[in-house]
């Protein structure tokens, strides 16, 4: 008898909807295996690169979508959460939603960004509107939370209120605020302007607590006149800009300046420059966060970095531990987080009267 010829695999028909099974036969693997690749599952960590790369693929020549329904109400979950920012551009909310964004598109989870602009009626109907679309979670970034006992886990990044069902996502101020004021009095200055955040801000008041203690320990004064806040909710270097003009106007003598943000800190430098002062050979500046746009300042911005990428990662992944294992035990209230000084062109050691009279004007 003549051999049997070996079977070829059967491709799923183009013009008919590709289903799991389907696709699975054509790959000759379970489906079981399928799933877990296309659904971005956990456990698919397991499964061999090559094989990962085949099963993709084929599901793109021939359009397979996973059916979203079906994974909804095997899990009972929506894959969905919800993000709460007080506005999305670049600097601290946009750096906090990239770590949130990868690690939600790393397990397959979708999600909606609400922006309130600060706005308390905005703050009180988000939440009520996204559980309204079925969300498992909601994450708030720095935005005033007093919401408790809500039907879905929370995470709030810099949030400092403790509440029921609420994981809050904090920087160490204390420890932020001592290496801001160490770096500045190892360099000689003690006449130090501060530019306080905005009233809104959910890290004003912490970071302003933190400044103080730090700036008792190392017996520098805070003096009231050389300390002006930010007002309004701009997102650009004007509102640094804006404040440093009125601070200037006082006639207060400083040698270096404490910024609440990277962006207010970029905006005081064009006004200390527009004023006859260079940065930092008569006055040093300081900022906070360390935005992307930081280290290519010129002269490259000395900063306080506030990891907000790792800040907004773990945000989501402990967002999604809770959704997977509800009631699992006692949960952090509070995970905190280190800074770490990175000292650039902006800081240096404090110019005396009779120095900055040899100066060139």
């Amino acid at each position: 008898m003549p051999a049997k010829k070996p079977t070829a695999k059967k491709s799923p028909r183009s013009n008919a909807k590709v289903s799991l099974k389907s696709l699975a036969d054509y790959l000759e693997l379970s489906p079981a295996t399928v799933s877990l690749v296309m659904n971005r599952s956990a456990v698919a960590d397991s499964i061999p690169q090559a094989t990962k790369e085949r099963i993709y693929a084929a599901a793109s020549k021939f359009n397979y979508r996973p059916n979203f329904f079906a994974r909804s109400l095997r899990a009972q979950r929506s894959f969905t959460v919800g993000v709460i920012v007080p506005e999305v551009s670049d600097g601290y909310a946009s750096m906090v939603m990239s770590g949130i964004e990868d690690l939600l598109l790393q397990e397959g989870y979708f999600y909606f960004v609400a922006s309130h602009r600060h706005r308390p009626d905005l703050i009180d109907e988000y939440p009520r509107l996204l559980l309204g679309r079925s969300v498992d979670g909601l994450i708030a970034v720095d935005t005033p939370w007093t919401h408790d006992d809500l039907p879905v886990p929370v995470v709030t990044v810099s949030g400092h209120t403790q509440l029921k069902g609420v994981t809050n996502i904090v920087l160490d101020h204390e420890r932020a605020a001592w290496l801001a004021l160490e770096h500045l009095a190892k360099l000689g200055h003690r006449r130090i302007a501060f530019i306080k955040g905005q009233e809104f801000s959910s890290d004003t008041q912490v970071r302003w607590d933190a400044l103080r203690n730090a700036a008792a320990q190392l017996k520098l004064e805070m003096n009231a006149k050389l300390t002006i806040q930010l007002e309004g909710d701009l997102t650009s270097p004007r509102l640094g800009y804006d404040v440093t003009r009125r601070l200037m106007a006082r006639k207060e003598p400083f040698t270096a300046l404490f910024a609440f943000n990277d962006i207010s800190a970029i905006g005081a430098i064009r006004a200390l420059r527009e004023n006859g002062l260079r940065v930092p050979d008569d006055v040093s500046v300081i900022g906070f966060d360390d935005i992307e746009s930081a280290a290519f300042q010129n002269p490259a911005l000395t900063t306080v970095r506030q990891p907000l990428h790792k800040m907004g990662k773990i945000a989501a992944e402990t967002l999604l531990d809770r959704i997977a294992r509800p009631g699992q035990g006692s949960r952090p209230g509070q995970i905190t987080v280190e800074p770490e000084i990175m000292t650039r062109e902006s800081t240096a050691g404090a110019a005396t009267r009779d120095s900055k009279k040899k100066r060139r004007p």
